[in-house]
């Protein structure tokens, strides 16, 4: 499998050198040349197989001749024996049509742990092969970050600079970033957005006095093996509730549109997704985007449900190249002049491409509090801020007769837990894993929000590549 960028101009890549650059040298992002596909047989095949064995059968064509299929199934079965549950992302059953597919089981109780489990399991294979050091970039709204140190920590050959808007993601979030003391690990608080945090990231895959002294990572969803990763929860809800003979519509939290674009990969590689339902807070850049093809960048406001306080959703960039006909050279011209303007209106054809599977709602205060306690109260279910835009999307689209409707449960309610027990009265505990978090010595350094200084620390910590 070969790997091609966005935006045409960069080198392609196998599996492991797509994996290792995360950001593509021209500034695109790194895509399969073509997609895998499944047939319906090879998808009823599926069913009831462990979920790591289901990890390795979905993931294996994108890895192709980088890992062996016996070694893939050795690291997803060690990326996912972590997991608190043994079905690793359980289906729950709100009612006749609603459901909620639960992501949180992980080390640090967020959807993230799926991909980036695995994630540090192939920069150790590869950087050991290489005989490399790597050093990972990356901003986080609150997830991702935790995430990706857990998934690295300690890792010999990796160091991991983390940014994130101080006083911008939930007590939980920052502890579960700053509490981790292992010496490969840095936390960094800058003043500003994370959509700040991740321009910062973006400039540095393309700072060449970077670039040249230290091998540069991503664990964000710019990283195409996250997101790999992340397309294998799509088929094992959808073969549980009846793929490939029945079609299945899934509710997606969106702020960065990694999500939202694995469940788009899945139905590329065969899967009966009815519909995609892009579910999106006040910030709702994507919302405005899928139906009136107006794509321009607003202010960020704070919210509730932080990991989507975004306004620049770096994933939607895969998609437009995709339903433009995979052509890179237009895809880096309209994505110039949207950096440069901070908008852009979608062609054509990538506003009727996107219509044919995808739909979006957007969730206000009053509507994430009314979804949360409509769980609790109904159902019995509690439910984060994060997963109640995608329960109220849900619940606000018609997929159509038969069709079941899974909203993505994206985090754990305990790391919200102000926000849930205002709107249910309900205060969810920590899992006894986690219990002891907020007793936990932090490690944090605090930065302006300007990228000499951030490039500043991270060439003054980092190992070069030589070292």
């Amino acid at each position: 499998m070969e790997y091609v960028s966005t935006r045409g101009s960069a080198q392609a890549l196998d599996f492991e050198g797509a994996t290792l650059a995360g950001l593509a040298s021209d500034g695109g992002l790194y895509v399969p040349r073509e997609w895998p596909r499944f047939s319906e047989a090879e998808i009823a095949e599926m069913a009831g197989l462990p979920y790591a064995e289901l990890a390795a059968r979905v993931m294996q064509p994108f890895v192709g001749v980088c890992l062996t299929p016996d070694r893939l199934r050795q690291l997803t079965t060690k990326a996912y024996g972590r997991f608190a549950h043994r079905a690793v992302t359980p289906l729950v059953q709100f009612d006749e049509t609603q459901w909620l597919l639960e992501l949180f089981h992980g080390p640090t109780l967020a959807f993230k742990d799926v991909a980036l489990q695995l994630l540090g399991l192939l920069f150790e294979e590869f950087l050991e092969r290489r005989g490399q050091n790597l050093t990972v970039v990356g901003a986080t709204s609150g997830d991702t970050g935790s995430a990706a140190i857990d998934a690295v920590a300690g890792l010999e050959k990796v160091d991991i600079f983390m940014l994130h808007p101080r006083g911008r993601v939930s007590d939980v979030q920052r502890r579960q970033m700053t509490t981790v003391l292992a010496p490969n690990v840095h936390n960094i608080a800058i003043e500003g957005s994370f959509d700040d945090a991740q321009a910062m990231v973006k400039r540095m895959f393309n700072d060449r006095a970077m670039t040249d002294r230290f091998a540069i990572g991503a664990v964000n969803s710019i990283n195409w093996a996250r997101l790999m990763a992340q397309v294998v929860y799509y088929f094992a809800a959808a073969v549980q509730l009846g793929a490939p003979h029945r079609q299945v519509a899934f509710s997606v939290p969106t702020g960065n549109f990694g999500d939202v674009f694995a469940g788009y990969v899945a139905a590329r590689m065969g899967l009966p997704v009815a519909k995609l339902i892009v579910a999106t807070n006040v910030n709702d850049i994507l919302h405005r985007a899928l139906t009136s093809g107006d794509y321009s960048q607003g202010t960020v406001t704070p919210t509730a449900a932080p990991s989507m306080d975004i306004q620049v959703s770096s994933n939607f960039e895969r998609l437009l190249f995709d339903l433009g006909g995979a052509d890179g050279k237009a895809m880096a011209d309209q994505m110039a002049s949207f950096e440069a303007s901070k908008a852009m209106q979608l062609s054509n054809a990538q506003a009727q491409g996107a219509a044919r599977l995808l739909t979006s709602a957007r969730a206000d205060a009053d509507d994430m509090n009314r979804a949360m306690s409509w769980a609790w109260a109904q159902c019995g279910e509690l439910i984060d801020p994060h997963t109640a835009c995608a329960v109220h999307a849900a619940r606000a689209t018609d997929c159509g007769p038969g069709v079941p409707v899974v909203s993505l449960a994206t985090a754990h309610p305990a790391k919200f837990g102000d926000a849930v027990e205002r709107a249910t009265g309900q205060r969810p505990a920590l899992p006894a894993r986690v219990g002891d978090l907020f007793e936990r010595e932090e490690r944090c350094v605090e930065l302006a929000g300007d990228y000499a200084v951030i490039a500043d620390y991270v060439a003054d910590h980092a190992v070069p590549r030589s070292g």
